[in-house]
């Protein structure tokens, strides 16, 4: 079997093209609008952080309520007094949000919710490296949220998103499943930190106009699944 690297030095130059492309033509949504914190719910209270990307600043659907953290909070308060906030950005590197993380006052929080990766991997961070960013990231959320359980989302499947090209299509899979192994990997000895699968089945025609986010089913479905895990894991 020819190993991946050697299929992507090959093809280095229509991946090129086709990168190039994608940035030029591909549909840009904006991130859902609305407030970036909340509260809600009655019973034990819950102090929740979500940091990430463009999923997690709810790329794709209009407002955050349909979004990632909207939904989460709502499927929280159903048994719980919820306090959420949401740090993220579309394009958002894992060493772009330690640096900005790093200059920001954060509030002390129970759980904290990972939702990084993707650009990681389409702007050719190494493993290892994301790796080390990574933990930096997950240790700077202890000592400053005094979190104490982290979920650390999966990065998606790259390689099942409509919206790239093959073989870009390909090897952006290829790419995500080695950065996902590796993570799930790295965090299986903290025993405050948990790996966070995505829903397993992501169709087509549930995701955004653009082909690369989520749509509302997908996020209703992914925050139902994350509260789930959230109050099963407790107090």
């Amino acid at each position: 079997m020819i190993p991946d690297a050697l299929v992507t030095a090959i093809l280095s130059p229509l991946l090129l093209i086709q990168a190039i492309l994608l940035r030029k033509h591909a549909l840009r949504l904006p991130e859902a609008t609305g407030a970036r914190q909340g509260s809600s719910g009655e019973g034990a209270p819950l102090r929740v952080l979500i940091i990430g990307d463009s999923s997690a600043a709810g790329v794709g659907v209009s407002t955050q309520h349909d979004a990632l953290a909207g939904q989460l909070a709502i499927a929280l308060a159903a048994c719980r007094s919820v306090e959420w906030h949401l740090i993220a950005q579309t394009g958002a590197t894992t060493p772009a949000m330690l640096a900005r993380l790093r200059t920001t006052a954060l509030a002390e929080a129970d759980v904290a919710l990972i939702v990084l990766g993707v650009n990681d991997v389409t702007r050719s961070s190494t493993v290892s490296k994301w790796l080390k960013d990574n933990a930096t990231l997950r240790m700077l959320l202890r000592d400053r949220t005094r979190a104490t359980r982290l979920y650390v989302t999966q990065i998606p499947p790259l390689g099942e998103f409509p919206l790239l090209p093959q073989p870009l299509r390909w090897v952006l899979g290829r790419r995500a499943i080695r950065f996902d192994a590796a993570l799930k990997h790295a965090i299986s000895t903290e025993a405050d930190t948990a790996y966070a699968p995505l829903p397993a089945r992501l169709e087509a025609a549930d995701m955004a106009e653009d082909g690369f986010h989520p749509g509302p089913v997908i996020y209703a479905t992914w925050a139902k699944e994350m509260a789930r895990r959230i109050l099963s894991d407790g107090p």
